[in-house]
């Protein structure tokens, strides 16, 4: 088969070969996956600012905690959120500064795009 040639003007850059192994970004891929849906993405938010409960998440958000629940087990999973035992109570709180750093370039870039003068809606 016969490769295809670009009939642009402009000059094309050089790839330099060093694309990610498939296994890191279907990893990848995955991630983003988790990040695709609003409930999880406020959560996240809430989490962004302190631990808390299932029953406190559940509480501001207006939703029942076993949704909640079913969406902080997604969360655990992909690894963005922790948690830890205080007698029967579970807190949650974002995994690490990772987690932080893409919720919070992720609601930048969102802010961007809105027109201007518009406003930003909260929780």
């Amino acid at each position: 088969m016969e490769k295809e040639h670009c009939h642009c003007s402009s000059e094309h850059s050089e790839f330099d070969g060093n694309m990610p192994d498939d296994n890191v970004l279907y990893v990848v891929s995955e991630l983003f996956k988790v990040f695709g849906d609003t409930t999880r993405i406020k959560i996240l938010f809430l989490l962004l600012k302190k631990e808390m409960c299932v029953c406190d998440i559940a509480g501001l958000l207006g939703m029942q905690q076993s949704a909640i629940s079913h969406q902080l087990r997604v969360l655990k999973q992909a690894r963005l959120v922790k948690f830890r035992r205080e007698g029967k109570t579970v807190f949650y709180s974002l995994a690490d500064g990772h987690v932080e750093t893409m919720l919070s370039q992720g609601l930048e870039h969102a802010a961007e795009q809105l027109p201007s003068g518009q406003p930003q809606t909260g929780i």
